[in-house]
This record gives C-alpha cells, structure tokens and sequence, in this order.
C-alpha cells in the first residue's frame, strides 16, 4: 500500500522508497479473461479513454508512469495503435493508473489535477520526458520542476499531490485491479477482457486484436 506519508517524504528516505522505479514486466503471452461489464463498473475516478463508445473492441492499460515498459509502449506503439485503430473507429482505449511507488502516484495526481481534454497528451509527456522528472536523489524536487513546465505553480504543486481524496481514489483503483483483475506488473492490458501483458510491439499488439476485428 503507498501511503500519504511515504509520497511527502524528500531526500534519502523517498529515495529509498522508490525501489521499484522503473519496474516492469516484459512481454508475455495472453492470459485468462474477466467479464466486460464488471470491467467497465465506474471507478472512484473520471475514466479517461479514447475512441468511439460503441468500437468493437475495448482495450484497458493499467499503467505506471514510472515503468519502463510502460513509457516504451507509448512512444512505440501507441502511436500506431491511435492511428490504426482508435482513429478509425475499431477501438476505444481506457487508460488507468496502477502507481508501482509513490512518485508514480505524485506523477499520475499531477495529471489528474490538470485540465481533462490534456489527460492523453500530459501521459505522453510524462513518458517522454520521464529521464527529465525521475529523480533517485531529489524525486520531489525534480518532479515539482517538471510540473512548472506543465503550468503548475509551487503552490498548486503542493494542493495537488496533498490531495488526500485523489490520493485515495488512485489506490482504490490500483488496489481493484491488483485484488479484482490479479494485476501485478505493468503495462497491464485487457483486450475485451482478456488479459494480455506487455504488447511492446506493434506485432504483438496486432495479433491481440485480430480475433476481434
């Protein structure tokens, strides 16, 4: 469980605390399947996804904004994916937090605290620049320097990561699918439900939507 304190923490101790910055799981196979409309319950948070509401197929990422694999999927494929797929009405994309350590959490707060229609293009800059906000050191300090680059002031950087109810409703997400959809690595994905991890290729990811198309 992140808790509040261990997100405020600066110096060593956060430092410390991100052990698992980075952390991912590498491509694999797909795996189970969950039922869509218990997939689809309305969460504690806004859903932010791209794409036509009634599109063939649904495809929901868990995601950290620390994670690795996760910033290569976005840069690499889903690029592809928005232009192949989103763009033409096949798919629609659901995009959820899954926050690996507390900085994963500050980062994905910040994005919440920003206007909704920037949601998908605040991810992809967080993933771009990620070498820019990820600190072991400084982590706060870099990602509060970040932040100003986005229009966030020192004052409104801290009112958004102390947001205690944001902070919240991001760990109920995560902790759902950790206990619900038995999620333990990112970048989780599940195409009408089933579960596949990785899909760090625009190969593998055309080969997890084939059977639906």
């Amino acid at each position: 469980m992140i808790t509040r304190r261990r997100l405020l923490q600066t110096s060593a101790p956060l430092a410390a605390g991100l052990g698992l910055l980075g952390v991912g799981v590498a491509p694999a196979a797909a795996q189970g399947a969950y039922d869509m409309t218990e997939m689809l319950k309305p969460g504690p948070l806004p859903e932010m996804s791209l794409g036509k509401a009634d599109a063939p197929i649904t495809i929901i990422e868990y995601a950290s904004m620390t994670c690795i694999h996760c910033a290569h999927f976005h840069e690499t494929v889903f690029p592809y994916l928005k232009q192949k797929y989103i763009d033409t009405g096949k798919v629609r994309m659901i995009y959820r937090e899954f926050p690996l350590d507390p900085l994963a959490a500050a980062a994905s707060m910040l994005i919440r605290c920003s206007p909704q229609d920037k949601f998908f293009e605040l991810v992809g800059l967080f993933n771009e620049k990620r070498d820019t906000w990820i600190s072991q050191s400084k982590p706060v300090e870099a990602l509060a320097n970040f932040s100003k680059q986005i229009g966030f002031t020192e004052q409104t950087f801290k009112t958004c990561i102390t947001d205690q109810k944001l902070f919240d409703s991001l760990n109920e997400v995560r902790n759902r699918g950790s206990e619900v959809f038995k999620i333990d690595g990112t970048p989780t994905f599940f195409v009408n439900g089933r579960k596949s991890v990785g899909l760090g290729t625009k190969e593998e990811l055309d080969k997890a939507l084939e059977p639906f198309l």
